[in-house]
């Protein structure tokens, strides 16, 4: 089982404990472990091969056996019993975020809600103003978190289909008798959403293979299995299917599976024009007698086509076939390509880890800078630096550096754009800082205009250096707010300010679409992790396959520069700033 896998059984037993109304040490505890578990920087199971559980804050002995189990098992009795207590669809009513398991105990007990279904046909009866702390707005908040859910139901995000995708793959290639083994469908095209999973093998025992892969920790409930393919669905409800294809027709069908849907039709389409057929199986031609002709690779079902492979991220009828004809594919960028990260968030605000710790984390994924970016004042949640506090970090920064070889951190910050588009900290202050993130973290309702220009009097602002996650939205929780960003992207380029593709999987913020759309006007890309652990470094691959789905290249990002370069871009916008001001 993955870390998110853990933590998240480990918070629903909390929860479940919450509702039945237990003792509320009991049920803290609980979540301390599940956030001990989420923000841990290796593999849980490392931890637990180690015999070391009962050493990660928050973890005794006893949530220590019942990691153990669901990491040897795949589940946890406790947590079984007490699900076991309550309707099947109650905790449901936790996807909702704007209800907690408080409210969930008040509903259930008060009203009998005990599903979705339930609280959204009492909310819209207003049935829900018959429990304490509940009028109109909180019916309609919930509501809109229902909205929400609909919206997105069915889909996950990279970062919980991706790890289990990945495990799964490691796993069948250690215990079972795969040849060849990729993952296809949306999960390869990295699409931000996932339906489900798709896996292709070849091997030459599909039955050993079947068995193994129904057999793994992660699988929840076998729903078919049979000689060449079998489907699961795993602990958090993702469907899962591993097929088992020829070796002739593994290409053919890692194109065929990979799709998409409109990418594989005009394939088909050029495929007609051409006397030929593609399927599954392999690309055949059908003058008089049928010949197949390839299928082993994917290579040769698009050179059949008279084109070269073209990148999955691309496979999305975007004008990907058009730019394959006539030779001018681009040259997407790599996540080796990357040379350093701009934003991350240290314990110095509500990161994990010390500087000292992020740099090292850093150095070991190969980096040579990093920016310390914690938050401004106004982000009081977050433990935003006061001016003094931030001018104590910087120096903290710059005695670090004298220390470091072949490694530069950055002192910077990620600074609130409030309500007017003014930042959170005066010009002398922001003055002095090597790099400047602006970010919008609240007063989310503006109309489009009235957000743009916000967001555009920070860009005008000589300090800032880039725009952070530039819609604010949060897959499958919020809605990006209202903003006309071709107006953003416009003032973007005419200032040179970057605009910040942040890799965590829950933002993937800018869209592929939107940061396609700016490359295309020349705004400079900055791919950033907003990294709050050291571990979530290494969500850049998300960010970096949200750059390829924007037909983005290395040549396009101002972090994929070596450090010389990056100096010369920064010192450049300081001239620019020292004029400008």
């Amino acid at each position: 089982m993955t870390n998110d896998q853990v933590a998240r059984v480990l918070q629903e037993i909390a929860d479940l404990l919450e509702i039945k109304g237990e003792n509320v040490f009991k049920v803290r505890s609980y979540e301390r472990a599940a956030e001990a578990v989420s923000s841990l920087g290796e593999p849980i199971i490392a931890v637990a091969a180690r015999g070391e559980l009962s050493s990660l804050p928050g973890i005794g002995r006893s949530i220590a056996e019942k990691i153990t189990e669901l990491i040897e098992t795949g589940r946890c009795p406790r947590h079984q019993e007490l699900r076991a207590e309550f309707p099947p669809g109650l905790l449901d009513l936790l996807r909702v975020r704007e209800i907690g398991p408080k409210t969930v105990k008040l509903l259930y007990e008060q009203l009998g809600i005990a599903d979705l279904e339930e609280i959204e046909a009492a909310a819209r009866e207003h049935r829900l103003r018959e429990v304490k702390g509940f009028g109109a707005k909180s019916e309609d908040n919930v509501l809109k978190g229902i909205e929400r859910l609909h919206h997105f139901t069915g889909r996950y995000t990279l970062g919980v289909a991706d790890p289990i995708a990945r495990a799964t793959v490691a796993a069948l290639r250690e215990q079972a008798p795969v040849d060849q083994i990729e993952v296809a469908g949306s999960l390869r095209r990295m699409k931000e959403t996932i339906g489900d999973i798709d896996i292709l093998v070849t091997s030459t025992d599909p039955e050993a293979v079947m068995e193994v892969f129904t057999q793994l920790p992660a699988v929840h409930e076998i729903l078919a299995k049979g000689p060449t393919k079998s489907t699961i669905a795993t602990v958090d409800g993702l469907q899962m299917d591993v097929r088992v294809v020829a070796p002739s027709s593994f290409g053919a069908a890692l194109q065929y599976f990979t799709g998409s849907r409109e990418h594989s039709v005009r394939l088909r389409e050029l495929a007609v024009r051409r006397k030929l057929r593609l399927n599954e199986y392999g690309v055949f031609r059908v003058n008089g007698q049928e010949k197949r002709i390839g299928g082993e690779t994917e290579e040769q079902m698009y050179e059949a086509l008279g084109l070269p492979w073209i990148p999955p991220e691309l496979r999305e009828d975007q004008g990907e076939i058009e730019a394959a004809r006539e030779n001018r594919l681009p040259d997407l960028i790599e996540l080796k390509d990357v040379k350093g990260d701009l934003h991350v968030h240290t314990d110095w605000s509500d990161g994990h880890h010390t500087i000292e710790e992020m740099v090292e984390a850093a150095r070991q994924r190969g980096y040579r800078y990093l920016v310390v970016s914690d938050h401004s004042p106004s982000a009081v949640i977050a433990g935003g630096l006061p001016p003094a506090r931030l001018r104590e970090q910087m120096k903290v920064i710059r005695a670090l550096n004298r220390k470091l070889k072949n490694f530069t951190v950055f002192c910077g910050s990620e600074v609130d754009i409030k309500r007017d588009g003014s930042l959170d900290f005066p010009e002398d202050l922001l003055a002095e800082l090597d790099f400047v993130t602006a970010s919008v973290h609240s007063s989310f309702k503006l109309d489009a205009r009235t957000m743009a220009e916000r967001i555009i009097r920070a860009i005008e602002n000589p300090y800032v250096d880039v725009i952070g996650h530039p819609t604010g939205r949060i897959i499958g929780a919020r809605e990006p707010y209202e903003v006309d960003l071709d107006m953003v992207m416009r003032a973007a380029a005419q200032h040179k300010v970057a605009l910040e593709i942040n890799s965590f999987p829950d933002r993937l913020d800018l869209k592929d679409v939107h940061a396609r759309r700016a490359r295309d006007l020349g705004v400079p890309i900055i791919i950033n992790t907003d990294a709050h652990d050291a571990a979530h470094l290494d969500l850049l691959r998300y960010g970096v396959a949200q750059a390829r789905r924007g037909w983005i290249t290395a040549a396009d990002v101002v972090n994929c520069r070596p450090l010389n370069r990056l100096r010369i871009w920064i010192n450049r916008r300081k001239k620019t700033r020292a004029r400008k001001a």
